[in-house]
């Protein structure tokens, strides 16, 4: 046990989130997600997971993570398939937790199109949530120095 950090954040995941650098992506997926297929696409190659819900994840993760400032899409959520406007309670439940983090809104990515920038990621966190469409992507910003 650490000071500091959500103690559902695991060894692996704190590793593989301390080796991300800014601009790499993070992907969060719920329990439906071909996570273990996709994850050896990645740059970590091999899946993580939390087994709890998305937005616990996501809120324990942006304890330690920041968001990328610079680029349109550092936030993301799966869309619903033939419903891009549709927001689901995950999807609400998880923007609260970026918006807590001064993070932006979610954009929506069409479902093959996750995958394929999951994909392209440095890891996946397979979580607990059983709910479907609760898949999002963060893309890591940078930690300013600190102040002198």
């Amino acid at each position: 046990m650490l000071k500091g950090i959500d103690p559902i954040l695991n060894a692996d995941v704190l590793y593989a989130l301390r080796a991300m650098g800014h601009g790499d992506d993070l992907i969060i997926a719920d329990t439906n997600f071909p996570s273990d297929s996709v994850a050896r696409d990645t740059v970590l190659g091999e899946v993580l997971r939390i087994d709890r819900r998305a937005a616990e994840v996501v809120k324990a993760v942006l304890s330690l993570y920041p968001i990328d400032t610079f680029v349109e899409d550092a936030a993301a959520r799966m869309e619903v398939v033939d419903e891009p406007d549709t927001i689901l309670p995950v999807m609400q439940e998880v923007q609260a937790e970026v918006s807590a983090a001064s993070g932006p809104t979610m954009m929506s990515i069409e479902r093959f199109a996750f995958y394929d920038r999951a994909k392209q990621a440095y890891a996946v966190i397979q979580t607990g949530e059983r709910r479907f469409y609760g898949c999002f992507a963060l893309r890591k910003g940078v930690v300013p120095p600190d102040e002198v």
